[in-house]
């Protein structure tokens, strides 16, 4: 996500070359969708209040977001990946897994990939990427964060405990403040601490979180790429130009809100049994309340009445901020197996989750587009150039 929705403004309106710039809006309560890279030099971050960007860069510029642009460069960025492999794991409209086993296959490595499809996203969006390869999806996500913008690391076998060990805890996938001052606490502050801990300390600590981030800070992972991964949730939420205190006006917007849930999951064909609402306090005290229905909710009369069932149910401590609605479903089971492949002599095998690295017989030629991790078993003992992360990155001017 880093810069894109900028990259494509700097890249249709030239006068933004070089200058300060900021997505999002410039109200009261705006926040920053994305930042370019002259305005992250002052400490302009995505999510942050507008009126801090401000602060922080009296000179910045910003710009309304144009949803249809970026969703025609996402549409071309996909038609990139499309040409090495159908198996295309999307997180964000910039950012994808890709696994590229079949390419490796017929003798073309991660990184002649990575190469060729940032050179065709510099030629045919006028773009910039960044790529992150490595064995496992943790690591190449983790990768593609290294060398920004227009980036290409690779993660090898031998380096990953070195390099994790070096990491602060908060650059682990999962660890936000909370879990962090946690840790911290108990003495733990960097990935070398991490892998100075048993899985069952760490389990008695943070619960089952703890035993996976003790298996990312060994390099474990053994989620598969998904290219046909389902939505589990549509939701939408607004934040009031004031406060509201008054139930009535809270209840209206929140029918409104309702309306824009239907037609969003009308568009995208959704539907789901949990109707979730979301109230943040003038204090930024966050509160939700849940319904679980026996079947799936498309009736907008039995929404609207869930919801606003879910609002009387739910104190109004203080004024309220911002509201939210959404409708979710259950995730489906993961898979048990994960392809396991020898990079050095091509071979495809089924590798299942909980053999030790001992069983192993090596891993293959795979690329994906990179993120985090769940159970793996152990790094390959011979260099299979596994994970592909890319981001778009504005190019440099």
């Amino acid at each position: 996500m880093d810069a894109f929705y900028a990259a494509v403004e700097q890249r249709d309106r030239p006068e933004y070359a070089g200058i300060p710039l900021a997505v999002g809006s410039e109200s009261r309560r705006g926040v920053v969708l994305t930042a370019n890279y002259e305005a992250r030099r002052f400490g302009v971050r995505s999510a942050m209040p507008s009126a801090t960007a401000r602060r922080l860069c009296p000179d910045i510029t910003f710009v309304r977001p144009r949803f249809d642009a970026y969703r025609e460069a996402s549409r071309i960025l996909r038609t990139i990946f499309e040409r090495h492999t159908s198996i295309i794991e999307p997180l964000s409209l910039d950012e994808a897994y890709l696994d590229v086993t079949q390419s490796a296959k017929r003798g073309q490595s991660a990184t002649c990939i990575a190469h060729a499809i940032k050179q065709a996203v510099r030629a045919e969006l006028r773009l910039t990427a960044s790529a992150g390869i490595s064995y496992n999806k943790f690591l190449a996500k983790l990768a593609s964060d290294m060398e920004k913008p227009d980036g290409l690391t690779v993660i090898r076998p031998e380096q990953a405990l070195g390099i994790l060990g070096g990491l602060a805890i908060e650059r682990f996938h999962g660890i936000g403040p909370a879990t962090a001052r946690r840790l911290h606490a108990a003495g733990i502050h960097s990935g070398a601490d991490l892998q100075s801990r048993s899985p069952d300390d760490l389990k008695t600590l943070l619960g089952r979180a703890g035993a996976w981030f003790w298996h990312l800070s060994q390099g474990l992972d053994d989620r598969p790429v998904q290219s046909g991964r389902k939505r589990l949730s549509v939701s939408v939420e607004t934040t009031f130009p004031d406060d509201l205190a008054h139930p009535d006006e809270i209840g209206t917007e929140l029918q409104k809100l309702c309306d824009d849930l239907l037609r969003r999951c009308e568009r995208s064909s959704f539907s789901g049994r949990t109707l979730t609402l979301k109230i943040k306090y003038a204090d930024f005290h966050i509160q939700t309340r849940s319904h679980s229905a026996a079947h799936p909710l498309t009736d907008p009369a039995e929404i609207h009445v869930l919801a606003k069932m879910l609002l009387r149910k739910t104190p109004l401590l203080t004024a309220v901020r911002l509201i939210g609605i959404g409708i979710g479903r259950q995730e489906h089971d993961m898979p048990e197996n994960q392809l396991s492949l020898n990079f050095e002599k091509g071979e495809v095998r089924t590798c299942r989750r909980h053999r030790r690295p001992s069983e192993r017989q090596g891993y293959g030629k795979s690329q994906t587009w990179a993120e985090t991790s769940r159970h793996s078993r152990g790094a390959p003992k011979s260099w299979p150039e596994t994970g592909i992360r890319f981001r778009r990155r504005p190019p440099n001017r």
